[in-house]
């Protein structure tokens, strides 16, 4: 049993085309495919499955499972920056916690 090829009808990223989701597993049923969850999460290909790394399938879901998405880091520190932002100039900053908490459903403490 082989893998099929990656999917590249319309399902990429900016980490790539779409890998296949599954893989034939010891037993020949399918199992979750490390190189799909590393796409799914916008990681580069090969970010943990390269073969260098030479690790097994579990340490690379095991991996993936507790990384943070790069878009999801991003979003927090933009967050961040923007409350850290208004401590120093609350005023400067009001509008924008204001809109902030519009988009999120945070209210602004001010």
């Amino acid at each position: 049993m082989s893998t099929p090829p990656p999917s590249t009808g319309g399902n990429s990223s900016p980490a790539g085309p779409r890998p296949y989701p599954t893989q034939p597993g010891r037993h020949g049923r399918p199992v979750l495919a490390p190189p799909f969850v590393e796409w799914l999460m916008g990681l580069p290909p090969g970010w943990v499955t390269a073969a260098h790394l030479d690790l097994p399938r579990t340490a690379q879901l095991r991996a993936l499972g507790n990384g943070v998405m790069p878009q999801q880091a991003a979003h927090a520190l933009r967050l961040l920056l923007d409350d850290l932002t208004h401590l120093h100039h609350p005023s400067a900053s009001t509008a924008k916690a204001s809109a902030r908490g519009r988009r999120t459903g945070i209210r602004s403490h001010t």
